[in-house]
């Protein structure tokens, strides 16, 4: 991404489940330029992992042109998976963990990939249910939709 007139956008996101597998829920909050959106939805039966992922990958698609984007959540699954080069390692081993085991959801990570090259994406790391508001927000919205799925 040579273009460094890409817009700056702030994503917040945040997924919750009742019970891990059950029903899900995902949000997003977007900021850009003074504006802010949020987005949220979810599954009857799903897992918390899969709700954070969804809960990225909805707030990047949400974007109508590559942007450069901080990304700002509470998920150590989804943070580190880029920040310690978790994907780089999986992909290099056929979608293998450490301990050979299948990555669980491949389907996601590969979107979420495809996305991250689209977007220039800042992952980063905050305490879930402490005092970021946007955090807060974020988890109130995954778990109202998640009860929706109930």
């Amino acid at each position: 991404m040579a273009d460094t007139k890409l817009t700056k956008v702030t994503i917040y996101t945040d997924g919750a489940c009742s019970g891990n597998p059950g029903p899900g829920g995902w949000a997003a909050i977007l900021m850009a330029g003074g504006v802010s959106k949020e987005l949220c939805g979810g599954e009857a039966s799903t897992t918390n992992n899969r709700m954070e992922l969804l809960a990225v990958i909805n707030g990047l698609k949400a974007l109508n042109r590559p942007c450069d984007v901080d990304l700002y959540s509470d998920s150590a699954y989804v943070v580190n998976a880029f920040l310690q080069n978790w994907i780089g390692k999986w992909e290099r081993n056929g979608w293998r963990n450490s301990a050979k085991a299948e990555v669980a959801n491949v389907d996601l990570w590969k979107e979420l990939i495809r996305l991250c090259k689209i977007h220039k994406v800042n992952f980063i790391k905050v305490k879930g249910h402490a005092d970021n508001e946007f955090n807060n927000r974020c988890d109130e919205l995954a778990v109202k939709c998640s009860r929706e799925f109930k």
